[in-house]
């Protein structure tokens, strides 16, 4: 199986080649309009950055030091229309993947200990948000291939990604533990308003 964040967090990291110990946090951005689609057992989301600190060091301080840094940043839109693969991975491609990659940056600027997916991908990896990650490797071509002819009359999905979530293992599943707000910048009042009219 793929080492990628998806797989530790589906089964906590067991094998994933880095097992998750309670108080490892990660900062991801949900995509609830993509959840119908995902097979591989969790809720759809493009992570931020994986592992973040123990849960342990995230004091007020570090609240404060989050939450002026995602305001800093403007709320965006994503838009997937695309498929792509990883070993044994299939995943939606987040387009722009520049907001995303640089929350990820400013966040290692400031605590480059957190270092991205512990630095088995060197510099880590493109967004993404994992669709399957489970058949066999014998059958992984085909399945795949079935599952995406399947999906691609769903696409494209948009999401407006205003807030990242601050999520903690606890040894058993990821919990929710803080969601910070973007920047009110001219996507979050076009989305706003879109909202209003619904």
């Amino acid at each position: 199986m793929f080492t990628d964040d998806d797989d530790a967090h589906a089964s906590g990291g067991t094998a994933s080649g880095w097992p998750d110990v309670p108080g490892d946090t990660a900062l991801t951005i949900k995509v609830a309009e993509a959840d119908p689609l995902v097979r591989a057992g969790f809720p759809a989301h493009v992570t931020v950055l994986y592992p973040f600190l123990h849960a342990t060091r995230i004091d007020a301080a570090t609240h404060r030091d989050l939450t002026g840094l995602f305001a800093g940043h403007d709320a965006f839109t994503l838009t997937f229309s695309a498929f792509g693969r990883y070993p044994g991975v299939l995943y939606l491609d987040p387009w722009p993947h520049a907001p995303v990659t640089a929350l990820t940056k400013d966040l290692t600027r400031r605590w480059p200990e957190a270092v991205p997916y512990r630095g088995i991908f060197g510099g880590g990896l493109t967004p993404h948000l994992t669709i399957a990650n489970s058949a066999e490797p014998a059958a992984q071509q085909t399945a795949y291939d079935a599952l995406q002819a399947e999906l691609e009359p769903r696409l494209p999905l948009m999401c407006h990604v205003r807030v990242v979530h601050l999520i903690v293992w606890d040894g058993a599943r990821w919990q929710d533990r803080t969601a910070y707000r973007l920047g009110d910048g001219p996507e979050a009042t076009a989305a706003t308003a879109t909202d209003r009219r619904r």
